[in-house]
């Protein structure tokens, strides 16, 4: 188990409400995904501790219009300390340190903060949306510096990938997020060929590894017999193993 370094970063240059997010208490795990004890966001996210090891869970959602079957992004405002301005899926976030959120049976921790985050982010009200609309898919384990090779911040995760198929009304929280739109499949590829859109690490790797595109085509595929898309029909995809991605 990886120890936390106490190097102190200077906080002063960044956003205010930031800065009060990166106290925040993540959930401490080791590479198979066992907790065992928690540090803030701040520390987790500090490359000198992710270099030692420091590992943490997290969460991604992938949220679908059932209508079409296009898949809501989100760009990241430019007031984010770790990786501003860059376009990811739906939502993602992590669990925090509580009793509500550790609970790992039937994935329930991080769904129920899922359910916590598409408000805060997105301005989806959570009665739009209930954990048990989430498919579980699997997780993917993986680390990532945020910019240059001798980043400051970073990312290193055991991050569950959560889909549903929900219609819902957005309300931008500036501070988190600074465009939302629906992309098709075809619309997403388009972006990702347009050097004008940068997108997260967690994101890419999904989109390298094509696993996003495996999952979104049998999405569509596995629901044109049932009149709209339904994250339902991915259930049979789920695989718990922890998948290491590089």
């Amino acid at each position: 188990m990886a120890k936390a370094n106490s190097t102190q970063v200077d906080l002063d240059e960044y956003d205010e409400e930031q800065v009060r997010l990166m106290e925040e208490r993540c959930i401490l795990v080791t590479p198979d995904d066992v907790a065992y004890g928690e540090e803030s966001k701040k520390t987790c996210h500090l490359m000198t501790n992710i270099n030692q090891g420091l590992l943490h869970r997290a969460f991604s959602v992938f949220l679908f219009r059932p209508s079409d079957g296009k898949l809501l992004l989100q760009k990241r405002a430019d007031e984010k300390i770790t990786f501003p301005g860059m376009w990811t899926n739906t939502c993602c976030s992590h669990p925090l340190s509580t009793k509500d959120e550790r609970e790992e049976k039937d994935q329930l921790g991080v769904r129920r903060a899922a359910i916590r985050k598409l408000p805060h982010e997105l301005g989806i009200d959570a009665s739009q949306i209930s954990p048990s609309d989430f498919v579980y898919l699997t997780r993917i384990h993986y680390m990532a510096g945020s910019g240059s090779a001798d980043a400051v911040w970073g990312e290193h995760e055991v991050d569950y990938i959560l889909v549903a198929t929900k219609d819902v009304t957005y309300d931008l929280n500036p501070n988190e997020v600074s465009a939302a739109r629906y992309v098709s499949l075809e619309e997403l590829d388009a972006m990702l060929e347009d050097d004008a859109y940068t997108f997260t690490p967690w994101f890419m790797t999904l989109v390298r590894s094509n696993l996003l595109r495996d999952w979104w085509t049998a999405l569509l595929d596995r629901s044109k017999s049932l009149g709209e898309v339904s994250a339902s029909v991915l259930a049979s995809e789920t695989d718990d193993t922890i998948r290491r991605m590089s």
